[in-house]
């Protein structure tokens, strides 16, 4: 928050005339909202503050200077149905123009049942849809081992998901990072997180899809 703050106040003084800390963070403020809902993965866990690909996101907009702001209501070990029940609120408080929605892993990784995951997907596309913004879901595959036919099932409700409720869709948040020849090497220790080298890849398989969304 503060980094938006000092990058609103920075703008303000660049520009003539004089604006107050309150008029630079109203502004900051004011700005169309990008929305992440997501888990671990767009939480930071295990890294640096500040080098996760949500962060790096943020970055990516200054660079490009888009007056756009990031709010980042990741939650490490979030689930599709935490997710759903905590949207409403966060559109309410937000009103975003781009919702980006990277949950499922968890699902899966408890053993839900995929029908439930593709339903609370297609019902927070639908809140955000409905509460005017556009919508990304980032799609995610599980490991082999946890079987071709479950793996294919998971990976297909995204795609489902995408084009039942007409949202953008990257089908596979994690690629070139998790199907490398050596799956380990841009992972953490538990080989369930990737780690500060794997960020910007990420940021780079969701940046062409959100880019379209963004507001002009």
């Amino acid at each position: 928050m503060k980094r938006r703050h000092f990058n609103a106040l920075t703008l303000a003084l660049a520009l003539p005339g004089s604006w107050s800390a309150a008029q630079a963070q109203a502004a900051a403020s004011s700005a169309p909202a990008i929305l992440v809902v997501g888990d671990s993965l767009s939480a930071e866990y295990g890294l640096r503050r500040g080098t996760g690909w949500v962060s790096l996101l943020e970055q990516r907009l200054a660079q490009d200077k888009r007056r756009v702001r990031v709010v980042n209501a990741s939650v490490s070990g979030e689930t599709t149905s935490g997710g759903r029940s905590r949207l409403p609120a966060l559109l309410r408080q937000h009103q975003p123009a781009v919702v980006v929605l990277e949950l499922g892993g968890n699902d899966a990784l408890r053993g839900l049942p995929l029908n439930m995951t593709r339903d609370n997907l297609a019902d927070m596309a639908r809140q955000a849809r409905g509460a005017g913004a556009q919508v990304l879901i980032l799609g995610m595959d599980m490991p082999p081992n946890y079987g071709t036919a479950y793996a294919r099932e998971f990976r297909e409700l995204f795609v489902t998901v995408a084009r039942e409720q007409k949202t953008a869709l990257v089908p596979f948040f994690l690629k070139d990072v998790a199907d490398l020849a050596d799956p380990t090497s841009l992972f953490q220790p538990d080989r369930i997180h990737p780690n500060e080298a794997a960020q910007a890849t990420m940021l780079a398989n969701v940046w062409p899809e959100l880019r379209k969304l963004l507001p002009r």
